[in-house]
């Protein structure tokens, strides 16, 4: 029984110790997503949200070239061309496939 005592008390004491480190870790883990959030923007003629990320990016870039459009953020379009993006890609959806097999 007394070994029993002294090893909870080894254990309850390591617990304490190392307890720090993972609240450090998981606080270092809150600051990287904070400085890597996602970004979404929201698609209102198919009423969801949509990830944009570097793959949105590509698209869009390839979206805009398509249409000879000087390049503008996404989110500077008018209403009409964010619906007309976003018809765009719906059509594209395949291409993401196509290029995460690459």
């Amino acid at each position: 029984m007394k070994s029993l005592w002294k090893y909870l008390g080894s254990a309850l004491l390591m617990a304490v110790m190392f307890a720090p480190l993972g609240l450090a870790a998981q606080d270092r883990d809150q600051d990287h997503d904070r400085d890597h959030k996602q970004v979404r923007v929201y698609d209102k003629e198919h009423h969801q949200y949509r990830a944009w990320d570097d793959n949105e990016g590509r698209a869009y870039r390839q979206w805009v070239g398509e249409r000879h459009l000087k390049y503008r953020e996404y989110n500077h379009l008018n209403a009409k061309q964010q619906r007309e993006y976003w018809e765009w890609r719906e059509q594209h959806r395949d291409q993401d496939r196509d290029h995460d097999h690459h």
